[in-house]
């Protein structure tokens, strides 16, 4: 299973749509997993999961509790037997 982390910053530092967009357009996703910064912040939630919505139509939306399950959670989604 291939992975790639989307980084930014919560603070205004980052234009967050592009930076999003862009990962989400550089290859098909299985799962997308949506951490507690996001989630913590409402207006930021609804943007990022309506980017995902729009950009990775056929994803799986996953939620981790710590950044430490992260895989863990996206495995919940994905068909790992093999």
């Amino acid at each position: 299973m291939g992975t790639e982390f989307c980084l930014f910053g919560l603070d205004g530092s980052d234009d967050i749509e592009v930076m999003v967009t862009v990962a989400l357009r550089a290859q098909p996703w299985e799962c997308v997993v949506v951490g507690g910064g996001v989630r913590n912040q409402l207006d930021l939630f609804e943007r990022v999961i309506n980017l995902v919505h729009r950009h990775a139509p056929d994803a799986a939306i996953a939620f981790n509790a710590t950044p430490a399950d992260t895989f863990e959670a996206a495995a919940r989604w994905l068909d790992t037997s093999g």
